[in-house]
């Protein structure tokens, strides 16, 4: 028999008693001292990708955040619309990203708190401060990016609490409120498209049945809501994100293969936290081995037992279907991107962990309440030495998100055939100038994939300035030949070929790079070096005003622009073009050098001298700036200072060469000498 639509859940609504108030203060400065080696933590990964790139930090960028498919990494233009005000208020210092995370994941066990409490659910204080500390949350929290997690979990479960408040005493009020919060939370991650369905296993938990106008109806706009919500992430996430191809390319069974060992991997996790690594090893799935079948069929042999069990005791059974629920979007079914590297990570069940936490600690709760007064000290006394142990471990995992280099280097010590995290560990290696490291790293990530086109761009860069010109054009090469479509490897090839003295080749690496993205400003750049090589200044003219077009910061290209120009006699506009090269570039002397010449040319001698200076002053080695500076003096009649300038000019070409430049001082200083008294 259907109950009645009057029929309420049996909830209390939470109403705070005399402790009540501490419990929210209490949690928050838990989380935030448990958080705090990652307050200072550095980008990670992808973050630069999330925390707002220079193109969306307007006003006409917010629009794009919102309305432009592609103009973010994923649509959730919620949560990049916190990004874009976060780097409004503090730019890219992470410590106010750092901290807007962590206080999202303690007010998010807040929230759980007082959904328990609402609900009845015993230990509501205890599921929630497990959840709050549980180092399997870390990457969640201490990871930047994974601001859509916490965002979006607070939205959920503010929202839960609101359909509670709904459907207990059934005022439209709350209901709006309710759906306005399940939106917000799916445009911060569309994940939560799993609430809905949630929702009505608690109601079916609750009351033993559904009915059609009292539980489910209701909840039919959010359900359209979120198959659309989740339909078109699946869709951005193929198409936009590209997470299709060889890859990805998996039957239904071994999809099915995949979910049931990842259910099972979770789980583990979840009640074991040991080893927690940001990215785990990829397993090999292949329909032969019989032992996967086991992952798939115990998980539904445990379903089908609950089920059978469900007449007994609801609770197993709902606890398990939000479980799988919640994971479900990353079970395998629907192709993730960072699958390419790992079929699991810890902030896949960040929301899902929830499930499983809350119906434990409800039934440990209930058990030691049963006993005397000497049996509930000692659940308390169980209680926060788990706490504290679960705190010391999210101290510790925090750590390791300090930096890129801490981040790898302990991914690797956990899982040493990580190719993803030898080759970004390389990335760091070669911006930080350690090239011999860094090429040790892009080695030992070609010996877990050969064919990582890359890889091997990376490494023949790298051997590039080490000096080791053959090796680099091999890998350089080998990278075009694995990937025919890879500009940036064509235009690394081209910048190698040309100082070694492939000057033909390296035009037609750079014109098929440019064939492949006219908008690279580096290839444009280079194809003006060979084409100056070749004698053509007026078309490197061209090539370079193209690259400053496509990127106005772009010092190197300035600064060749105006050499290219004074090449040419355009003094004036050389003038002009230096001037800007130095504005962001000061500190480089070849442009003071040069610009002086011009200046020079102009017959702007003072100021040419002025130019010289600072070139012998940045680089006090300098001949040609030196014998330039004295020629400058000479011609306005200070031959003492002109010979003293030939003279150390005269020095540093003795020591550095080249030995033409030598024979020249020497010539002019003696014809100066010659005319003194």
């Amino acid at each position: 028999m259907i109950q009645r639509p009057q029929a309420r859940l049996p909830i209390s609504g939470g109403r705070w008693g005399g402790r009540d108030w501490l419990v929210a203060p209490l949690l928050m400065i838990a989380v935030l001292a448990v958080y705090h080696p990652a307050w200072r933590g550095r980008l990670i990964w992808d973050d630069d990708r999330h925390v707002t790139s220079p193109e969306l930090r307007s006003g006409h960028g917010l629009w794009q955040i919102w309305f432009e498919l592609g103009a973010t990494q994923q649509y959730y233009p919620l949560t990049h619309s916190v990004f874009w005000i976060e780097q409004t208020l503090w730019g890219d210092e992470p410590l106010g990203y750092h901290l807007l995370n962590i206080a999202l994941h303690g007010l998010a066990a807040v929230l759980v708190w007082r959904i328990l409490r609402c609900l009845d659910v015993p230990g509501a204080f205890w599921a929630a401060a497990i959840f709050a500390l549980h180092p399997l949350q870390v990457e969640s929290v201490a990871w930047i990016s994974e601001l859509k997690n916490t965002l979006s979990t607070v939205f959920c479960l503010a929202a839960l609490l609101a359909y509670l408040s709904f459907d207990r005493t059934r005022r439209i009020s709350w209901y709006v409120l309710a759906l306005g919060l399940f939106g917000l939370a799916l445009l911060s991650k569309t994940v939560t498209a799993v609430l809905p369905p949630a929702l009505l296993v608690i109601l079916w938990w609750q009351r033993g049945r559904l009915a059609w106008r009292r539980d489910v109806l209701p909840l039919v706009p959010w359900l359209l809501l979120g198959a659309a919500a989740g339909g078109l992430t699946a869709w951005v996430e193929r198409k936009l994100i590209r997470a299709e191809g060889a890859e990805f390319d998996f039957s239904f069974l071994e999809r099915l293969l995949i979910a049931g060992r990842a259910v099972w991997f979770y789980l583990g996790k979840l009640f074991w936290p040991a080893d927690l690594i940001f990215t785990y090893p990829r397993w090999l799935i292949h329909q032969a081995g019989f032992w996967q079948y086991l992952f798939p069929l115990s998980a539904l042999t445990v379903l089908l037992t609950l089920w059978l069990l469900r007449r007994r005791a609801r609770a197993p059974l709902a606890a398990a279907l939000c479980y799988v629920g919640a994971l479900f979007p990353a079970l395998g079914f629907f192709n993730v991107y960072p699958f390419r590297y790992s079929f699991v990570a810890d902030h896949f069940q960040y929301l899902a962990s929830l499930a499983i936490i809350v119906p434990v600690v409800g039934g440990v709760t209930w058990f030691f309440r049963q006993g005397g007064r000497l049996w509930r000290l000692t659940g308390r006394m169980l209680g926060f030495s788990l706490l504290t142990l679960l705190a010391v471990l999210s101290w510790q995992q925090s750590r390791m998100y300090a930096d890129l280099e801490t981040l790898y280097r302990t991914t690797i010590a956990r899982n040493p055939d990580c190719w993803l995290a030898y080759y970004n560990l390389g990335v760091v290696l070669s911006k930080a100038k350690q090239m011999p490291a860094a090429v040790e790293c892009y080695k030992q990530t070609l010996r877990l994939v050969p064919r990582y086109a890359e890889a091997h761009n990376n490494l023949g860069m790298a051997l590039g300035q080490q000096g080791d010109l053959t090796e680099a054009l091999e890998q350089l090469r080998q990278a075009v030949e694995i990937r025919p479509d890879f500009a940036e490897a064509h235009s690394n090839l081209a910048s190698l070929l040309l100082p070694a003295g492939h000057v033909l080749e390296a035009r037609e690496h750079y014109q098929r790079a440019l064939e492949l993205r006219p908008d690279s400003a580096d290839a444009h750049n280079g194809l003006g070096n060979v084409l100056l090589r070749l004698g053509q200044t007026s078309a490197a003219v061209d090539e370079y005003q193209r690259a400053v077009q496509l990127d106005r910061n772009y010092a190197e290209a300035q600064y060749n622009l105006a050499t290219a120009l004074l090449t040419l006699g355009r003094n004036s506009a050389a003038v002009a073009q230096f001037q800007r090269a130095l504005r962001l570039s000061p500190a480089l002397a070849e442009a003071h050098n040069n610009l002086g010449t011009a200046l020079l040319n102009l017959r702007r001698n003072a100021e040419a001298i002025e130019q010289y200076r600072q070139a012998t002053t940045l680089r006090p080695d300098y001949a040609e700036a030196h014998f330039n500076c004295g020629s400058a003096l000479a011609g306005i009649g200070k031959v003492h200072e002109a010979i003293e300038q030939y003279e150390r000019a005269l020095r540093c070409a003795d020591a550095t060469g080249p030995a033409s430049l030598a024979g020249a001082i020497r010539a002019r200083l003696k014809e100066y000498r010659a005319g003194q008294p």
